[in-house]
């Protein structure tokens, strides 16, 4: 029988090797994984539909966007990690927005501060504020744990994955699903 510091032993280098000896994904498996996921998906696995104002104060809904891939980005003009990904965003946006569409959702931020990152950010793509009375069940909803988020939808409004922080992964992924 094991004693229980030799198990705690292996359970932390288990951990190790496959946090931090973490690679990245080839390009063939970032796309066997993009096929894998979107074969997965069913229709339990739907995107939720809300409806959020935009920066005009107009509702916009969710299921208004289908027919194209939609990156919900889950942010807020105060998380600096947000903020630090807004330019790879932007590339990727340029780059796919005949495949794709994202809908930044703002969070923990006054009207005032959302309009204001947008604009000093120059954000081109669309936008809707989450009021913190809403924020919680919009987050338990989409599985937010933290800031950023990057839920991916498909053109038929399934779920297609979900990337908490600014990780390169995403952004992977998104080339092999969007070629």
């Amino acid at each position: 029988m094991m004693s229980v510091k030799k198990l705690f032993l292996l359970m932390l280098s288990a951990t190790l090797l496959t946090s931090c000896g973490h690679r990245a994904k080839t390009n063939e498996a970032a796309k066997a994984e993009a096929e894998a996921v979107a074969a997965e998906a069913t229709a339990t696995d739907m995107a939720p539909d809300f409806e959020l104002p935009d920066l005009q104060g107009n509702p916009l809904k969710l299921s208004s966007l289908r027919g194209k891939y939609v990156v919900l980005d889950f942010w807020g003009s105060w998380c600096i990690w947000c903020i630090r990904g807004i330019p790879h965003m932007k590339a990727y946006y340029a780059k796919y927005k005949e495949k794709m569409e994202i809908l930044g959702i703002d969070c923990h931020d006054t009207e005032e501060k959302w309009k204001e990152a947008v604009k000093e950010h120059d954000i081109p793509w669309l936008h809707v504020r989450c009021e913190d009375a809403q924020l919680q069940g919009l987050a338990q909803k989409y599985n937010v744990e933290g800031f950023p988020t990057k839920v991916i939808i498909d053109p038929e409004g399934k779920l297609v994955k979900t990337v908490a922080g600014e990780d390169p992964a995403f952004y992977t992924f998104l080339d092999e699903l969007l070629k």
